[in-house]
């Protein structure tokens, strides 16, 4: 039987303009999937564009590819990351001009599968 598990990196919102989750280590897992649920964009927000981010000790962290996913509209957005190495995180940029310190009411979570 493989082992899974979800782990939740955020449950109160992004802020702008710039935002990293809580890295998470994930040298175990083959698999990757993340899952964000917008709840809703604030008055001035166009969107969120994430990067998928990198690091072999959790210290120093590269994005893994040049793949942007954009986020406009509320709802639950998905994708996968494969080839990994031992630690994830998003880095958000959110859009707009009132992208500086506003918080964009999101979830986040990381599905791993072995």
């Amino acid at each position: 039987m493989r082992n899974s598990m979800t782990a939740v990196l955020e449950r109160d919102g992004v802020t702008g303009p710039d935002y990293t989750t809580e890295p998470y280590e994930v040298a175990w897992a083959g698999e990757a999937r993340w899952f964000v649920r917008t709840l809703e964009f604030p008055e001035g927000i166009e969107g969120v564009d994430f990067r998928v981010q990198v690091s072999p000790d959790g210290l120093y962290w590269c994005d893994i590819d040049e793949t942007v996913h954009t986020v406009v509209t509320p709802g639950v957005a998905t994708w996968t990351t494969r080839e990994f190495g031992g630690w994830l995180r998003l880095h958000a940029t959110v859009r707009g001009p009132a992208a500086a310190g506003t918080q964009v009411p999101m979830l986040i979570y990381l599905a791993l599968k072995e």
